[in-house]
């Protein structure tokens, strides 16, 4: 089975770069997969496309050296199966509350005995390899989305969950629901939020990943020692650099003359 790259960069320690795909354009997700990002999310949760679209953006995801990733739109062992069958090789799923919730979770992601993902892998088998069945397990990741209250107080017993590979942290909601907005870098109660999952997450040897909007808070995760980063989605890196481009030249245009 093809390997999981970003696996292989937690081994060595290195912290992966996540692109995040909501506009549903394959061809945005293709750029972007060869742009450097060493993995492309594709969201379901809060992009306007769903199952259809997302197939294709794996697709173009898939022809890139990025390793293809998807967010489900919620706890759901149909749409989890359908997305790891279409060539996902790890599921980010959102507003894992609990250990019970965090055990679905993960066992939707593994066949048995160790889970209770149906067989039928489809584009999966193409993408991953013929040996899939025997090696998908070992290869594909389960984060579970740390965003709530409730969430950061049991990270513990999440953690304890043995057939899940780690967590996702998705900072806005949980800045939200600790009272403190959806863009709450770098209030200090949101870093040790943030330096606490970690260390929890770590001291397990499981995978951290977290999303960042602002740019420093991305070197801020990622000098902390978080496996995973993604550093805005692609809606926030094409505003960014249009509002840089933009800037520049209204900058260099010559001053209007007086009649």
């Amino acid at each position: 089975m093809r390997p999981n790259h970003l696996k292989k960069l937690q081994q060595q320690k290195r912290t992966a770069v996540n692109a995040w795909v909501s506009m549903g354009s394959g061809y945005l997700a293709e750029v972007l997969g060869h742009t450097g990002f060493d993995a492309v999310t594709v969201d379901l949760q809060h992009a306007p496309f769903g199952f259809d679209q997302a197939v294709h953006l794996l697709q173009a995801i898939s022809a890139t050296p990025a390793v293809p990733l998807a967010r489900c739109a919620g706890l759901t062992l149909a749409e989890i199966n359908k997305l790891l069958d279409a060539g996902a090789y790890g599921i980010i799923c959102p507003l894992i509350d609990n250990v019970d919730q965090a055990a679905m979770f993960a066992s939707s992601c593994r066949y048995p005995p160790r889970g209770g993902r149906s067989f039928g892998p489809a584009r999966g088998l193409l993408y991953g390899g013929s040996d899939y069945l025997t090696k998908a397990d070992d290869e594909i990741l389960s984060l579970a989305m740390i965003e709530t209250p409730n969430a950061l107080e049991h990270i513990e017993q999440i953690m304890d969950v043995e057939e899940l590979d780690g967590v996702y942290v998705g900072p806005s909601d949980l800045g939200i629901a600790m009272g403190l907005g959806p863009n709450a870098w770098p209030d200090r109660r949101m870093t040790q939020a943030i330096e606490h999952i970690l260390k929890v997450v770590h001291a397990r040897g499981k995978y951290a990943g977290i999303f960042c909007g602002p740019a420093q808070m991305g070197e801020a995760c990622t000098a902390m020692g978080y496996d995973l980063v993604t550093p805005g989605n692609d809606v926030n890196l094409l505003r960014a650099a249009a509002t840089e481009r933009i800037d520049g030249v209204r900058k260099a245009q010559r001053p209007a003359s007086v009649a």
